[in-house]
Order: structure tokens, then C-alpha cells, then sequence
């Protein structure tokens, strides 16, 4: 390099690099590429393409500077320009890259979103984080390009920005991962604002919330301790009012944690019938500190969230209805299973309960021997809610068929057995003449 540098009068880096610049770009331009070319065109996706088509666009720019770096060197100019026209083409190399990435991503964001529509929600802001953290490295290398070096004043302005931009993609993290956790609580279901939406919007807004609060808090710490003001006087006095306020309200604070994860984990929604700790009824509201429910009475029980110890969901995703019926011991029980089997059939058949019915109605068998009837097990999946208009229909044709058919469903009744040591004796009442 000493050599060639002798022999042309000028640092020869300044040859040999643009030349160097210029091979790599045609042989990426002709020969890798077109390499890749054909590869990608025998993919179904296009996001090679894309790829492709990206390195393409960066090659032209890229083989400009390197040129505009070489010619800059023969300028007769005093060194310092030449240093900042070579720092300058750097920054413009920087930025070029940087755009082009940028709009890579973009492209790729959009394809990926238009194959998958239900990341759609999380590509944008996704899109938009990419493009500031691209930002931030452009900008440090940027600084480091053109030799800047930042002390006092202008070092503080630095870090402080960075301090914003930090807590801007923070917020922005903290706001898709509510949303995911949306997704996932809605599961599918669209349209109106179902019960499940709102549960999820709930959630969303209760992350967003928790994580502003935090991120803002911490954030204006770091800042104000970039203008020296002393913080640890603050943070001592926030955490012992955070401890006289958890002591205060540990009750509250218990309700409201379990809560949040009573509507999280979704073991029960409003208009679901459930009991609690004992006690049945219709779900009402699901609130953050209180459950309320209802019950057939019209009572309205509340719950404190932090005390219920038991939760039994009677119509999550479906139900059964069982029924224990008892035949009497002369009936033939194969036969009598069968008539129940047909009865279901004919339940199932009806357009009025069709609907509802998700399983054929299921004879189990002989489940006991009582004192005087032998009990069968049955029972019928049912949609959440409907099992028992089902299971009182169901009821209502058993007794009749059973009638038709002549099958007796015993009742109690108490047969008197006189022993031989005390036989009956006769009785009569005569009526006495005047």
C-alpha cells in the first residue's frame, strides 16, 4: 500500500477503496443477486423478494458516496475540509442505510400484515419502535463519525433525551403487551362489545395505567437527578408512604389483586351462574374489588374479591344435566334404559331444543339400590344457561313416556308387618239403641 501510494503520489487508500467499492458493488449487483433472483423466484412468499430489492436500492447509493469519497480526495482543499467532506460522505452513507432499512421494514411489516390479518393490530407500533431504535443507532453513529465529543451542558441535554426516548419506547412496550393480552382475552369473539371485551379492555387499561405510572415516575427521577437534585430523600419518603398505605388498606389492596386476576384467568362473566363460597346465583357484576350475584330469590349477595376462598362455574362452555331416576325393582332395566335412550332421541329431534342439545342423552347405568326403587344415572350436554329448560323437558317426557308404557316410578310408602306374637285382633262398633 506504502508502494502504491509512492508510486501515485497520494495515499493510496483513496484508489484502492472506491475501486474496492466498486467491484463488490458490481459483483453483488450482477452476480449475487441475480443469484438470488432466481432463487426467490421459485418461493411462494415475497418477503425475499423484498430483500432482494432492498439490497438492490442500497447498492447505487452506496457506490455514489464511495466515488464522492475518492473525488473529494482530489479537490484541492485544505485538509480540515477535506476531513469534514470525507466525515460528512460518512453521515450520508449512514442515513442512506438508514432510510433504506427503514422502508425495508416497513415493506416486510405490511406483507407480514397482509398474510396474517390478526397481527395487524401489533405491526404498526411495532413498526414504529423499529424506526426509533434505527434512529437512536444512526444518531450514535452518526456522533461518532463526525468525532463530536459532548461534555457539560451539552452532555446533560443528551442523556436527558435519551432518558425521554427510553421511556417513549417503554410506554410503547408496555402498550402492545396490553394489547396482546386483550387479544388473548377476547379470544375470537367480534361484533358487539361482548362481556369478554370488556373484561379485556379492563385489563388493558389497568397495565396501561400501572406501567404509565411507573415508567413516568422512574423517568422523572433520572431527570431530575441529571439537574442534581438529590432524589433519594423522595424515594425514601414514596416508600414509606407506600408501606403506611399498604397497611392501611391491605384489605383493599387484596380485593383488587384478586380481582384482577379473577377477570384475567376468565373463571367467571357476568350472566354465568356460579356459586361462591357456598352460595348460588346468577353472576351480576365483576368488578376489581367486589363480585356480586343473585339469586333465585332475587337476593343480591357481594362478595369481597379477597375472600372468596371457592369459585364453582355451573355454564363455562357447557353443562350437564343429571338426573337420578329411580324404576321400581320389578321393571326389566335393559328395557327401561333403551326407552330412556329413545326419549332422548325424540328431545333431540325437537326444533325447539335442537339447538341447545350438544351430546345425546347419556345412560350411564345402575347407580344404586334403594329401599324400594333401583336408580339410573343419566344425563345430557347441554349449551351453557340451557341445561336446565332441557333437563325439566327431558323430565317432563320421561313421566309421560313412562306412563304410556306402563313402567312405575315408586313412590315411599311403608308396609305394616304383624308379627305372631301380636296378631291382629278384630274390631266392631255397635251402635247403641235408645
Amino acid at each position: 500500500m506504502a508502494h502504491l501510494s509512492v508510486l501515485l503520489g497520494i495515499d493510496a487508500r483513496y484508489v484502492v477503496y472506491p475501486l474496492i467499492a466498486v467491484i463488490a458493488a458490481g459483483i453483488l449487483r450482477f452476480g449475487l443477486l441475480r443469484t438470488l433472483r432466481r432463487k426467490a423466484a421459485r418461493t411462494a412468499t415475497t418477503l425475499d423478494d423484498h430483500v432482494i430489492r432492498y439490497l438492490e436500492s442500497l447498492v447505487t447509493p452506496l457506490l455514489t458516496v464511495a466515488v464522492l469519497y475518492y473525488v473529494a480526495h482530489l479537490i484541492p482543499v485544505p485538509s480540515a475540509a477535506a476531513r469534514y467532506i470525507h466525515r460528512g460522505l460518512g453521515v450520508a452513507a449512514i442515513l442512506i442505510a438508514a432510510v433504506l432499512t427503514a422502508r425495508l421494514i416497513t415493506v416486510l411489516l405490511a406483507d407480514i400484515g397482509a398474510r396474517r390479518e390478526s397481527w395487524s393490530r401489533f405491526l404498526q407500533p411495532l413498526a414504529t419502535l423499529a424506526k426509533i431504535l434505527l434512529g437512536l443507532l444512526v444518531v450514535a453513529l452518526s456522533i461518532r463519525t463526525l468525532g463530536l465529543n459532548f461534555s457539560g451542558e451539552g452532555a446533560r441535554l443528551v442523556r436527558i433525551v435519551g432518558i425521554l426516548v427510553g421511556a417513549y419506547i417503554l410506554l410503547r412496550i408496555i402498550g402492545l403487551a396490553a394489547l396482546h393480552l386483550e387479544r388473548l382475552v377476547e379470544g375470537t369473539e367480534s361484533g358487539v362489545l361482548s362481556e369478554a371485551q370488556r373484561r379485556a379492555r379492563t385489563l388493558g387499561k389497568i397495565i396501561n395505567s400501572i406501567g404509565c405510572v411507573l415508567v413516568i415516575g422512574v423517568s422523572a427521577m433520572l431527570i431530575l437527578d441529571q439537574f442534581g437534585i438529590n432524589i433519594m430523600p423522595i424515594i425514601t419518603g414514596a416508600g414509606i408512604a407506600g408501606l403506611a398505605v399498604g397497611f392501611g388498606a391491605q384489605n383493599l389492596v387484596r380485593d383488587v389483586i384478586s380481582g384482577f386476576f379473577l377477570i384475567l384467568e376468565d373463571q367467571i362473566r357476568v350472566g354465568d351462574v356460579a356459586r361462591i363460597n357456598g352460595t348460588g346465583g346468577a353472576v351480576e357484576a365483576i368488578r376489581l374489588r367486589t363480585t356480586i350475584l343473585r339469586d333465585m330469590d332475587g337476593t343480591v349477595h357481594i362478595f369481597p374479591n379477597g375472600e372468596i376462598k371457592a369459585v364453582s362455574n355451573l355454564t363455562k362452555e357447557y353443562a350437564y344435566y343429571v338426573v337420578d331416576l329411580g324404576i321400581a325393582y320389578k321393571e326389566n332395566v335393559d328395557e327401561v334404559m333403551e326407552v330412556l335412550r329413545g326419549i332422548g332421541a325424540e328431545l333431540a329431534e325437537d326444533p325447539e331444543y335442537r339447538p341447545y342439545i350438544l351430546e345425546p342423552l347419556e345412560v350411564l347405568g345402575v347407580d344404586d339400590f334403594g329401599d324400594s326403587q333401583v336408580t339410573l344415572k343419566l344425563r345430557i350436554k347441554t349449551l351453557p344457561l340451557k341445561q336446565w329448560a332441557v333437563g325439566r323437558e327431558l323430565r317432563r317426557r320421561i313421566k309421560n313416556g313412562f306412563d304410556g308404557r306402563g313402567i312405575e316410578i315408586p313412590f315411599p310408602h311403608l308396609s305394616v308387618y304383624w308379627g305372631e306374637a301380636s296378631r291382629p285382633f278384630e274390631a266392631s262398633v255397635k251402635k247403641q239403641e235408645p
